[in-house]
């Protein structure tokens, strides 16, 4: 009896013990939970101006080089930039031509396009370097202790010495005679992605004087609407004078002035919205240019009001001519072929020439050996590893083949999309342009008829806003058409013709 009760004891001090542990690990589990661990800041590391200096020169160095090459692939196929601005030399006034040669030079995204283009130049001498011959040397010291119990009695008395110790500085070469191909294949393959990769540097190029024309555009537009607001303050603080002029005489009743007042209320929030607009779309320009100091500038140019002559045969033809996409697809799809190539001859030998010369011994003049020669040889060559990388190239370049298709039809649908839109805002145009004259005539004779008693304030007002509404309406008409015709430059990738033709 006593055995058993001393064994329920022990098991019930056990239990409690162990409930206590699980308890206490648990609670540290949930407090290392809560824990919050925060990064410690890196400490600032010495740096040397003299490096400091260095980098910057070499940095700006590539930069200028960069700047360079982008600015002649862009005038390759648009018209030469007529600015000599620099981003030392501005005086506060900027010109659209201006702003693009300042992003070709400037903008990070050009800088890192041609940058990328140079790395895919770089593989085509790496892939040619395989007929280059490989040079080693090489310097070796050893210490031999001979095994002396092993050898017979009558060799033991003929060692001299039990230590050997040889010298030997040696030279070798190895060069590549034929491959039957692959190095070609794999240069070629090279060669046509870096010709893509400059395609797509051609791409970054105008979809970065895309986004720069789309903010000049949008800015010269928030001026616009600036002044346009601007005159409708205007216009309301003279018919509120007249209104207060009619109260005075008893000619008009206070709300005419109460409503004249809550109208000049509502067009000065309008303009102080327009000047916000404004700026922001001051940064968003600095921005596409890439210079962020670039916000404070005043815009020379207008917007364009020339109707472009288009048609959409030519222009889809000029596109699969000369759209960066499109070419840059054509040569991914070639690399993939040739790269289809150079995996079947993975499966022919190398023939290569090998050399050496060793001088040394005992003593570090003591001897010397050499050796040359050729070999045909085959190296690791596994079958089955082989095929299954044919099999991967042709199914690569099937995909890439597709890519292609798929490009061309993307072509399609982008260049007639922007040929619509920019019939569509032409047309708009028209509309909105006799809507103006319409909305001016009437705004005009609604104060006409005010000034001389014969109007009412809403007549007025309703007047004010229909010609307010109307010029925004024929100025973003005419935006979205200058904007149409830089997506329409885009999407063909070259420029389109202007005619004599006012809108």
């Amino acid at each position: 009896m006593k055995k058993v009760l001393n064994l329920l004891l022990i098991c019930s001090i056990l239990s409690v013990s162990t409930n206590a542990v699980l308890a206490r690990t648990k609670k540290e589990k949930v407090k290392n939970e809560d824990k919050i661990e925060i990064v410690k800041p890196e400490k600032a590391k010495k740096v040397s101006k003299r490096a400091e200096r260095k980098k910057n020169k070499a940095n700006e160095q590539v930069k200028r080089e960069s700047s360079k090459e982008a600015k002649g692939m862009y005038e390759t196929k648009f018209p030469e930039i007529n600015s000599q601005i620099e981003y030392t030399q501005m005086n506060g006034e900027v010109t659209l031509s201006d702003c693009i040669k300042l992003a070709i030079t400037h903008h990070p995204t050009i800088m890192s396009a041609i940058s990328n283009s140079e790395i895919y130049k770089t593989r085509i001498g790496q892939a040619w370097s395989n007929y280059f011959p490989t040079i080693g040397a090489g310097v070796s010291y050893s210490r031999n202790d001979m095994l002396m119990s092993t050898m017979p009695a009558n060799m033991s008395r003929m060692m001299v010495q039990r230590y050997n110790m040889f010298y030997m500085p040696t030279l070798s070469a190895n060069m590549l005679f034929f491959d039957f191909g692959k190095t070609k294949a794999s240069a070629d393959m090279a060669k046509r992605n870096y010709e893509a990769s400059r395609y797509d540097a051609e791409s970054n190029i105008e979809t970065v004087i895309y986004n720069v024309k789309v903010a000049y555009y949008n800015m010269v537009f928030a001026e616009i609407q600036k002044a346009v607001y601007e005159e409708t303050v205007k216009d309301f603080e003279l018919q509120l004078k007249q209104a207060k002029a009619y109260y005075e005489i008893g000619k008009k009743a206070k709300i005419d002035v109460t409503t004249a007042e809550y109208n000049l209320g509502n067009a000065k929030v309008n303009l102080i919205r327009a000047k916000n607009t404004l700026e922001l779309a001051a940064v968003e320009l600095a921005n596409a240019v890439g210079i962020p100091e670039l916000e404070n500038v005043i815009l020379k140019d207008k917007m364009n009001n020339k109707k472009y002559d288009v048609n959409f045969p030519d222009l889809l033809k000029t596109a699969q001519e000369s759209r960066p996409a499109l070419l840059s697809a054509k040569k991914a799809m070639d690399a993939a072929e040739l790269n289809v190539r150079a995996a079947k001859r993975a499966f022919t030998p190398d023939i290569s020439g090998f050399a050496s010369y060793d001088h040394g011994g005992r003593q570090i003049d003591n001897d010397y050996g050499y050796q040359f020669g050729v070999q045909l040889n085959y190296t690791a060559m596994n079958v089955m590893l082989l095929k299954k990388q044919v099999d991967e190239a042709k199914a690569t370049y099937q995909k890439y083949v597709a890519d292609y298709e798929q490009q061309k039809q993307n072509v399609y649908l982008e260049v007639k999309s922007a040929y619509i839109n920019l019939l569509n805002s032409h047309d708009s145009l028209d509309v909105a342009k006799l809507a103006l004259q319409q909305a001016k005539e009437r705004q005009y004779l609604a104060f006409r008829r005010y000034q001389v008693g014969l109007g009412d304030a809403i007549e007025f007002k309703d007047s004010e806003n229909t010609y307010l509404n109307a010029q925004l309406d024929y100025y973003n008409n005419l935006l979205n058409y200058n904007i149409n015709a830089a997506e329409l430059e885009r999407v063909i990738g070259a420029p389109i013709k202007e005619s004599d033709i006012d809108l």
